[in-house]
């Protein structure tokens, strides 16, 4: 298992539940860390940016959420200096192909997935780590 810690970071809490039991299900990861609040997860990162071992190796971001949207994470996110390279993968309703097209200029967004996610989805994501 190349994946020990994903960090989960959407909103609506019924989405984490699921995508956490999926992932649990699935042996994904060792570890999982959720975050409703995208600022959040972003201060965890920043704070932790120096510590490899504190990082996560796979995030899955949700694109439409209040306050900080994934694409002002993704905007913050580059700018941090990491000792890790870490997976991102978009995780969203949204069907919008400009947004599947603007997922392609972050090089640390390994895929577009439509929700619901499915075991067939992280199975295909774990081929891209």
């Amino acid at each position: 298992m190349k994946n020990k810690i994903t960090y989960i970071i959407d909103d609506d809490k019924l989405t984490i539940r699921l995508m956490t039991m999926l992932i649990s299900k699935n042996n994904f990861c060792e570890e999982i860390t959720s975050f409703y609040n995208p600022q959040t997860a972003l201060d965890n990162i920043k704070t932790n940016g120096q510590d490899p071992d504190n990082l996560p190796d796979v995030i899955l971001l949700d694109l439409n959420m209040p306050i900080l949207d994934g694409w002002q994470f993704l905007d913050e996110f580059i700018t941090l200096p990491l000792q890790k390279e870490i997976s991102i993968f978009i995780v969203t309703s949204s069907i919008d192909p400009l947004d599947i097209e603007m997922a392609k200029k972050y090089k640390m967004v390994k895929s577009y997935i439509m929700k619901p996610i499915t075991a067939q989805k992280l199975e295909a994501a774990t081929q891209l780590l």
